[in-house]
C-alpha cells in the first residue's frame, strides 16, 4: 500500500501528516509515540511503539552495565 503526503512547513520545522489511513494501518492515535528507523536500502521505516522494547532495552542497558569491562575487551 503507498500513501502519498507532502512535507509542510509547521513552525520552524519540517514535517509530514499522516493521513487517516496511515494511521489507521499502524494503530495509531494522537500524541502516540512513532519510530523511524533507516532501512538498509537507504528507506525509512515507520512503526509504532513496540509494546516490549521499553522492557527490554532496560535488560540490555542492565547487562551492557553490568559487563562493561567485557564489552570494552571484545570490542578491541
Amino acid at each position: 500500500m503507498a500513501i502519498e503526503t507532502k512535507i509542510r512547513k509547521i513552525g520552524n520545522s519540517l514535517g509530514i501528516v499522516l493521513p487517516k489511513e496511515a494511521l489507521q494501518t499502524l494503530k495509531v492515535e494522537e500524541g502516540e509515540v512513532i519510530y523511524l528507523t533507516e532501512a538498509p536500502d537507504g528507506k525509512l521505516n515507520i512503526t509504532a511503539e513496540n509494546p516490549g522494547f521499553d522492557e527490554k532495552m532496560r535488560i540490555a542497558e542492565s547487562l551492557m552495565k553490568r559487563y562493561r569491562n567485557t564489552f570494552r575487551e571484545l570490542a578491541k
